[in-house]
Parts: C-alpha cells; structure tokens; sequence
C-alpha cells in the first residue's frame, strides 16, 4: 500500500470522480489505443475516468521526470511489451507520477490536458505482443461441475488437489474487447452416433476468467519461486476462452483441448496492475481436509494474503434484446477469491520445469466458478450441460450461444474504505458459421 490507493484522492477530471466507475485516480490501467477510424499509430495509454492518457504525448510534453520518463517512452509504443520486461518498478514510478499529476490542484494539469484523449473516440489493440498463451483450471467448482457431466464415474481427477492444471493455448486468436468471430466447425460425436460428423458446432459456450500478463521474465531453466511469482506479473485483465463443448467432447482425451479451444479469445483492453489491487487482497485459504500444497507452492505471505477479491460478471446480449433496447442480462456473478490455485501458485508451477516465460505471454485462470450455482462461469454448468436451458427476461431461452449472440465480461473490486475500481468489459460476438 502507498500513496496511490489514498481513497480521499481526487482527480483534475471529473468523470474519474464519479461513484461505481471503473477508473478512478486510484486505478490507473494500461492499454494500447488510437483515435478512431484515424490511421494514427497505436500507442500506450492509462485510463482515467471516461479518458485516455496519451502517454507518447505526455512524455513528449516533458511531464515526466527520472525513471517515469523512462517508463513513459517504454509504453509510448505499439505495445507495451518493453514496459513489462523492465520490471514492476518501472511501471510502479509512472504510475505514481501519473497520479500525482492527475490530482486536484496538480501544477501538471495543463501539460497534461493536451494529451487526454476521450475512451470514446479512441479504438484499441492488444496490450502487448503475446507470444505464448497457457490456460490453467484453477477454480475447483468450475473443474468438479464439468467433471461431473464429461466423467460422472471420476469428476475430478487425482492429480488436481496437488498441481495447476493447466494447457498450452494458441495466441494468434486472441483479440481485444468487441472481437466478433464465426461459430467454430469440428468433428462432433452426436449421441447414440458410433462415428463423428463434422459441423458447426452446436454448444458454443463462454467461459468467465482473468487474464494474468508476464512483466519480468525468466531465464531458461531458472524456476520462480514462489515467493518471488508475483513480481513477475505486470497486472490482469478479464478473458473469455470462448469454447465448443461439443469438439472439446470428442477431442479432449487423451491430450486435453484442441480445435474446441483455438478459435478465438478474447480480452479486455485494460491491464490493472497488481498493485492498484492491493486494497483488496484477502487471505488464500482452503476448505477443511484439503491437502496442503507441496513445499515450491506455498508461503506464509501467499496465505496471509494470496487471494484477491476481484467480483466477476458475464452477461448475455442476444440479437433480441438488441432490437428491443432492454438492455443486457447478466448470467452469473463470482469472485475470483473463490479460486483453488492463485496466481503466484500458477506462475510458479508452470517454471518449475525450467519453462522460461517472457514479458507479454499471457496466463488465463480458468473458468472462475463459485460454491453456489448462480456462481457458475460457463453455459455448460448454469443449464447442466444443457440439459436445463435458461430462461431470459424477454422470453428467450439459451442452452448455449446462438449467432449473433453477445457476452460482455465485467470485473470490479469493492471494500469499506477503499476506492471501487474495475477492470473494464471484455465484449464478443458469435458470427454465423463460415463452414
């Protein structure tokens, strides 16, 4: 904690001083942006309020001093891969001076204004250049529910309780918020079949996670330890691993998720640093009788304070209610405490083999499902596999995503005595099969 998560700091920009917004002073998110439809080149930029700090113009502007300035022409690029790789200080010192800059009565404020850009006008990319892409299993809920409906004699596997389960995901799909995508084909066993068709699939499903960027990396054959996992992370943002139950059915065993995984990801176009999340550490705990992980996997620190209470949403917006104007529905709501494994565990597990990971890869966490079932992240456990379509508001019902359908991810974080901030939308689009 320092002087950044002061919750009576106040901003020169109004908008950052409204009540349940995402980006107040005490947030401070990076992202890559450009102006709409303006050709100009993409380049990072801080969120505040409805606004976008430039930071090519800032640093231009000469607002920056020291090793902000340095860190401000790091992330002054087309991707923000250099600001990572220089460590959780750098980026710690630009967003400290950012906030002195940004608080009321700031001698800085009209240097500044002239490198505001309203979010509204601006188009964004992805954060970083992503060379590799993991996606870990670290909700319990989520890993026993689908368990229980693609292996009812043996939900969860033994191997869970002990390691970050986790699989090699393909970059070159993900995309920014407000990606659109065509429906996926595959091969699909249909029930009572006794040999596969291929089709477009039929249970196309979302599934509610964070996204964990690399900062620092590390060299090959050289494991993080666990105690050291979390300076190695540049911050989170929220990702839906769009997913097709009906391919990952029939592909999965014996080498886990393939073309039911590949076809798109998408994120939102937000980082929040670690430490603007700072206020709502909590203790990582497990239930009773849960074995306790291996030595390389625990710490007293990580138990003090491991888990982050960051509340996860995912709505629905069908074609219907689009036409209607009523408005989004939101499916099923989690926090991101709920989770067996936590970020330093997964960081740790997946270098322990000597794995080098580098700034930029990008770590999903799974499915965040809670205990209840409203709590569930996926299509697959809210309607039991389909076997329980929902009813929306207006009528309609889903077992699973229909074209044209949209699902808007929203994460937050909330306390007494601490400023909200929120992380964003993460927004995609089902398309009509190509196929």
């Amino acid at each position: 904690m320092n002087e950044t998560h002061d919750p009576l700091l106040r901003s020169w920009i109004d908008s950052a001083n409204l009540p349940r917004q995402d980006f107040p002073i005490q947030n401070l998110p990076f992202g890559v942006f450009r102006r709409s439809g303006s050709g100009e080149s993409f380049r990072g930029g801080v969120a505040i309020g409805d606004c976008i700090v430039d930071l090519a113009a800032a640093s231009a502007g000469g607002v920056f001093e020291g090793r902000a300035r340095e860190a401000a022409q790091l992330a002054a690029q087309a991707g923000l891969n250099d600001l990572m790789a220089a460590g959780i200080g750098t980026a710690s010192a630009l967003r400290l001076e950012l906030s002195r800059a940004l608080r009321s009565g700031s001698a800085q404020q009209r240097a500044l204004e002239s490198a505001l850009v309203p979010q509204s006008q601006a188009e964004y990319a992805l954060p970083a250049s992503i060379g590799d892409y993991t996606d870990f299993y670290s909700s319990i809920h989520h890993a026993t529910a689908v368990g229980r409906l693609f292996r009812p004699d043996q939900p969860l596997l033994p191997n869970y309780r002990w390691l970050p389960v986790g699989y090699h995901g393909r970059s070159s799909s993900i995309a920014v918020s407000f990606q659109q995508f065509p429906r996926p084909s595959g091969q699909r066993l249909i029930s009572g079949a006794t040999e596969p068709t291929l089709a477009p699939s039929a249970r196309l499903d979302y599934e509610l996670e964070l996204g964990v960027f690399i900062g620092e990396g590390n060299a090959p054959g050289t494991p993080i330890p666990i105690g050291q996992a979390e300076s190695h992370v540049f911050g989170l943002c929220l990702l839906n691993d769009w997913s097709a139950r009906d391919l990952q059915a029939w592909e999965y065993q014996p080498l886990g998720p393939f073309l039911g995984k590949n076809f798109a990801t998408t994120i939102s176009p937000w980082i929040v640093t670690l430490e603007a999340l700072e206020p709502f550490r909590v203790p990582w705990v497990r239930a009773e009788g849960e074995p306790a992980p291996l030595a390389y996997l625990d710490e007293a620190g990580l138990r003090a304070s491991g888990a982050i209470d960051i509340q996860l949403e995912a709505w629905i917006e069908t074609p219907a209610m689009r036409a209607g104007h009523c408005g989004a529905y939101r499916l099923s709501h989690t926090s991101f405490r709920h989770a067996y494994w936590n970020i330093a565990q997964m960081v740790t597990h997946h270098t322990v083999n000597g794995c080098n990971l580098r700034p930029g890869d990008l770590l999903g966490t799974g499915t965040q499902s809670g205990p209840g079932p409203e709590e569930a992240g996926s299509l697959l456990e809210l309607t039991r596999g389909g076997r329980e379509p929902l009813r929306l508001p207006d009528g309609e019902q889903r077992s699973f995503l229909e074209d044209g359908d949209a699902i808007i991810l929203r994460g937050y974080c909330e306390r007494a005595g601490a400023v909200r901030i929120g992380l964003g939308e993460a927004r995609g689009q089902v398309s009509p099969s190509r196929a």
